[in-house]
């Protein structure tokens, strides 16, 4: 019997290294797979559909909600972005891990319906170090990036409701951490209860007395 793999949820705001860190962590932790989420906004740099996303335009996505196809659905910087359900349960179902990158309306929705989700919030060390990070990148013009700015100042603050934080100072440590917090879980009792009845099994069961 495969083992059920755990939902991995990460949320943090725009050009807190998300994306970077994640990769890291795909890169380097087997038995991690990352679900590719659907959007409608036009790819950016080299992104290519299918691995970093899976762009569709605004029919397509509506097509998608009104099937139940996405997990969770949110508008972002005007532009829609869906989690696929069918991916999700398939990697899970194969016993992977499944890493989501979602914002933290997204991560809401999902953790209502996937209450045993392991969530990540990422912060930058400081405001200005996000503002230097947005510039730097050059993927935005000045007006977005102050958008997106302001959108951080309202996320940030629901880094609490997340099981874990990692402040974004060092992409190094960060992902030595983050690989921490996904080794940790596959630990957690209800992820290897059918793994330990195997196990457990093997020497005559449980005598009750003694549990």
């Amino acid at each position: 019997m495969v083992q059920v793999g755990n939902l991995i949820i990460v949320s943090g705001p725009s050009g807190a290294g998300k994306s970077a860190l994640s990769l890291n962590v795909l890169q380097s932790l087997p038995g991690l797979s990352f679900s590719v989420s659907f959007t409608t906004r036009a790819p950016r740099g080299f992104e290519r559909d299918g691995i970093e996303y899976h762009f569709v335009d605004n029919r397509r996505f509506e097509e998608l909600v009104e099937s139940g196809e996405l997990l969770e659905w949110a508008e972002v910087y005007g532009n829609y972005y869906g989690t696929s359900r069918r991916c999700v349960d398939e990697i899970l179902g194969r016993g992977d891990d499944v890493l989501l990158d979602v914002d933290v309306q997204g991560a809401r929705s999902i953790l209502r319906k996937r209450p045993d989700a392991v969530s990540i919030f990422i912060l930058p060390p400081s405001f200005q170090v996000l503002r230097e990070r947005l510039e730097s990148r050059k993927l935005d013009k000045a007006y977005v990036i102050e958008q997106r700015l302001k959108i951080a100042c309202s996320e940030t603050g629901h880094y609490r409701s997340y099981d874990y934080l990692i402040i974004n100072d060092d992409l190094g440590k960060s992902t030595d951490e983050m690989r921490a917090i996904i080794l940790g879980s596959r630990c957690r009792m209800k992820a290897r209860a059918q793994t330990a009845e195997r196990v457990v099994a093997t020497f005559g069961g449980v005598n009750e007395e003694d549990s």
